[in-house]
C-alpha cells in the first residue's frame, strides 16, 4: 500500500508540474507565428486575367437584304401594222444592239418606197433641166423656187416609205439577253401595232437594290463601296449609285441601288442579296466576345482593373459584332480590360491582373 501511495502522489506532482509550466513558461504568440512565417498569412488575391485595350477610329457596315435588278429592261414592240412572219430569237438568246428580232410582213411598204424612189428621180430630172434652161436664160428664174420644193417634197416622201418600211423590222434597242418572248409567228395583222414582242434584259452593269429606313440613312453616299453577297454564295464588289430623296409612301425607306459589274452575265436578275453598306468611322475598342458581362443592375458591359489592382465596370455600347470580337463603345483608351474570370468578382474588390494568353483572349 505504501509504494502505490507514493506512485499516486508522484502523478499528482508531474501533472501539477505541467499545469503550472503553461504560465511560468515562454510559449509562441500569434505575432510571433506571423513573424516567422509571414509568406503564410498574406492575404491572397483572386487572379484575372486582362488585356490592355486602345481607342480606334471603326469603320462600321450596315447590312442589309435586298435583290439584283436589272440596270434596264424593256419589251421591244412591233411599230407598225402587218403579220409576224419571222421570230429570229428565243428565250436566252443574247442579243447586240441593232440585231433583228422580228419581221413583219412587207404590206406593200417595199412598193411605196418603189414608188418614192421613183418620184424623186423625176423630180431631180426636172429640176436639173429647168436649171440648164435657166441659165440659157430660156425659162423665168421664178420656176426655180418651185421646182426646187418639189424635189423636196419627193425626198420627204421617200424617207417616209423607208420608215415605214423599216417599222415592219423589230430591232433590239440594246445589247442583252432575251427573256420573254409573247409573241408568235403567225399573230395577225392591223391590230398588231404597239403588241410586245420580246423581253430585252441588259445585265450588264446589274444592279443591287435595297431599302434603308431613315434612321440609318446618314453616313450613306453615293461613290462609296459596297459589298455584295448572293444567296448562292456568289460575292461581288460595286460602287453606290443612287441615295434616294424621297421616301416610299408605304414603307417610308430609302431606296438605294448598288451598280455591279456584270460583263459575263454572271449575276442573274431578281436574286436576293445581302448588302453590306460602308458607315461613316466612329471611336471603338475591339475586345472579345467572353468579355462582355452583365453588372448587378442588368447592364452590358466590360470589368476592368485598375492601377491599384480594384475591380471596376464599365457599360459599352455594341458597334459592330463580329465572329470572335466586338467593337463597342465607351470604353477609355488604355483600359485594362478583364478577359478571364470577369464573372468571377465584382466591382470594388480587389485582384491580382496578369496578362492574358493571346490565345486566351481569343476565346
Amino acid at each position: 500500500m505504501k509504494a502505490s501511495r507514493i506512485t499516486a502522489l508522484g502523478l499528482v506532482a508531474a501533472a501539477a508540474a505541467w499545469i503550472l509550466s503553461g504560465h511560468f513558461l515562454p510559449h509562441e504568440t500569434a505575432e510571433s507565428k506571423a513573424s516567422v512565417r509571414p509568406n503564410e498569412t498574406a492575404e491572397k488575391f483572386f487572379r484575372v486575367g486582362v488585356v490592355d485595350t486602345s481607342v480606334v477610329p471603326h469603320s462600321n457596315k450596315l447590312l442589309l437584304s435586298g435583290r439584283t435588278e436589272a440596270d434596264r429592261k424593256v419589251m421591244a414592240v412591233a411599230r407598225t401594222g402587218g403579220v409576224l412572219t419571222e421570230l429570229r430569237v428565243k428565250r436566252g438568246s443574247h442579243v447586240k444592239k441593232g440585231d433583228v428580232i422580228a419581221v413583219l410582213s412587207d404590206e406593200a411598204r417595199e412598193a411605196q418606197v418603189t414608188q418614192a424612189q421613183a418620184l424623186l428621180e423625176q423630180r431631180k430630172i426636172e429640176l436639173d433641166a429647168k436649171r440648164r434652161l435657166i441659165e440659157m436664160n430660156a425659162i423665168p428664174r421664178l420656176e426655180l423656187s418651185n421646182l426646187e420644193a418639189q424635189h423636196r417634197a419627193a425626198q420627204a416622201a421617200l424617207a417616209a416609205a423607208e420608215a415605214e418600211r423599216d417599222r415592219g423590222i423589230v430591232r433590239a434597242p440594246w445589247s442583252g439577253v432575251v427573256t420573254e418572248l409573247p409573241a408568235e409567228v403567225g399573230m395577225s395583222a392591223f391590230s398588231f401595232t404597239g403588241t410586245g414582242v420580246a423581253q430585252i434584259v441588259a445585265l450588264d452593269p446589274m444592279l443591287a437594290v435595297v431599302e434603308v429606313s431613315e434612321r440609318r440613312l446618314a453616313g450613306i453616299k453615293v461613290g462609296d463601296k459596297a459589298e455584295v453577297r448572293l444567296v448562292n454564295g456568289q460575292t461581288a464588289e460595286g460602287r453606290i449609285r443612287f441615295v434616294s430623296k424621297s421616301a416610299s409612301q408605304t414603307t417610308r425607306t430609302y431606296r438605294i441601288e448598288v451598280e455591279l459589274p456584270n460583263p459575263d452575265g454572271a449575276i442573274p436578275d431578281g436574286i436576293t442579296a445581302e448588302v453590306a453598306l460602308p458607315l461613316a468611322p466612329v471611336p471603338a475598342t475591339r475586345v472579345p466576345r467572353s468579355a462582355l458581362t452583365f453588372s448587378s443592375a442588368g447592364e452590358l458591359g466590360v470589368r476592368t482593373v485598375n492601377g491599384e489592382g480594384t475591380v471596376g465596370f464599365i457599360p459599352i455600347t455594341v458597334v459592330q459584332d463580329e465572329q470572335g470580337f466586338m467593337w463597342v463603345g465607351g470604353i477609355a483608351n488604355g483600359a485594362r480590360v478583364i478577359v478571364q474570370g470577369q464573372d468571377f468578382v465584382r466591382e470594388g474588390q480587389r485582384v491580382d491582373a496578369v496578362t492574358a494568353p493571346e490565345q486566351a483572349a481569343m476565346r
